[in-house]
Parts: C-alpha cells; sequence; structure tokens
C-alpha cells in the first residue's frame, strides 16, 4: 500500500499532455459545469479540503486513506498517509517520513499538479467529455460527467461528481485499463482561510538527516 500511495502522491490524478489525433468529442452542457468549477477555484485565495483516497482493482476499492490538501495559486501542500508533497511553485518536494526520504523534482510540460481541479483544465485537450446525468454523493445530488482518453494514457475513463450549485468538486473516480481503481472523496472543504505565510515552503533543516534525490 505505502508504494502504491507514494506512486499515487507523485503523479496521481496527473494527466499528461498528448497531442490530439482524433476530434475531440465535449458536450455542451458538460463543459459549463466544468467551466463554472474551474472559474470558482480559481477566484479563491486559497483552498482546502480532506479526503478519502481509495485504491482497488476490478472496480472495487478495497483500501481507503484519510488526507489532507491545501492550494493558494499554483501552490499546494498535500499529506497522506506516511508522505506529503510541497509544491512551492517551482519544485516538487516529495517527503516519506517513514523511509526518510526526500525526493525534489521540477514539474514538466508532461505533467499537471495534483489537484481537485486538473481534470477540470487538462480535459481541454486530452479528453472526450460527455454529461452522464445525475448521481447521489453522500446524499448530495452530484452531475456525472465522464472523461475518455483521446489518445491512449493508461486510463480508460474517469468520472468527476460535481455539486453544480456550490461548483465544486465532491469525487473523482480513475479507472485504469490493468482493471486498477483510484478515487478521491472530497470530505470537508474549507476557502480563503488565513495560512501559514510558510505553508508551501520546503524548510530543508527539517530533514538534514534524511536521504535527498534530485531528479
Amino acid at each position: 500500500m505505502k508504494k502504491l500511495v507514494s506512486k499515487i502522491v507523485l503523479g496521481a490524478f496527473v494527466v499528461g499532455s498528448m497531442t490530439l489525433v482524433q476530434a475531440q468529442k465535449i458536450d455542451a452542457k458538460a463543459k459549463k459545469i466544468l467551466d463554472d468549477i474551474t472559474a470558482n477555484y480559481n477566484s479563491k485565495k486559497n483552498s482546502y479540503f480532506k479526503f478519502a483516497f481509495g485504491s482497488g482493482v476490478n472496480g472495487k476499492v478495497s483500501k481507503n486513506e484519510p488526507g489532507i490538501y491545501y492550494s493558494a495559486g499554483d501552490k499546494y501542500k498535500l499529506k497522506i498517509m506516511e508522505t506529503e508533497q510541497i509544491f512551492d511553485g517551482n519544485k516538487i518536494y516529495n517527503i516519506n517520513t517513514e523511509d526518510m526520504e526526500v525526493t525534489v523534482a521540477k514539474p514538466n510540460a508532461n505533467s499537471a499538479m495534483f489537484s481537485p481541479i486538473n481534470y477540470l483544465t487538462s480535459y481541454r485537450n486530452d479528453y472526450n467529455v460527455s454529461y452522464s446525468g445525475k448521481k447521489t454523493v453522500d446524499g448530495v445530488s452530484a452531475d456525472l460527467i465522464k472523461l475518455t482518453p483521446v489518445k491512449a494514457n493508461g486510463l480508460k475513463y474517469i468520472y468527476l461528481y460535481v455539486d453544480s450549485a456550490k461548483k465544486q468538486m465532491l469525487k473523482l473516480e480513475q479507472f485504469g485499463n490493468n482493471k486498477d481503481i483510484s478515487v478521491i472523496s472530497i470530505k470537508e472543504y474549507k476557502e480563503n482561510q488565513q495560512l501559514d505565510p510558510n505553508m508551501f515552503v520546503y524548510d530543508k533543516n527539517k530533514y538534514k538527516n534524511y536521504l535527498v534525490t534530485e531528479l
């Protein structure tokens, strides 16, 4: 489970930039919902949510782990299990407290940040988008939107569950071609909080005894 989470944290729900090879199909209703949510997130000074990260095979989640996520602009901090990830606007610091390791990397054009809105922006180039009706998520009536890759990227499809009234994401489900499933369920959401000025700063003095690898 730890290796799975480390893999997910380094690139979970990360969408590679791809060259289109066929005409993209985007449903107008689904597009408006996604664009409204994107605009809502982008209008906030910062955002915070608690989430449950689930994983499994054959479409069934067998394990769940809690996590928290803070973001402000393009900066973010993510914590799940023994792993913490910080993006300070320049580099990504992946900190594993159990293994006492830090991996440092720069984001590149082929990756997107772990974020509740990464699919909301990447869909414009990489996915066919369809509206799939209403579903209830924790008592909330949600709009269900299906994303299908335009070009093979290891994913079969993604479902986004959206609270259109609040213009917020409720849940993401990612189905791989290898029958793996990964799910993020947002449990608590806050915005425009007074955050610690050092929230998105990597303090190397805290990790003097860690093995540090720069990619």
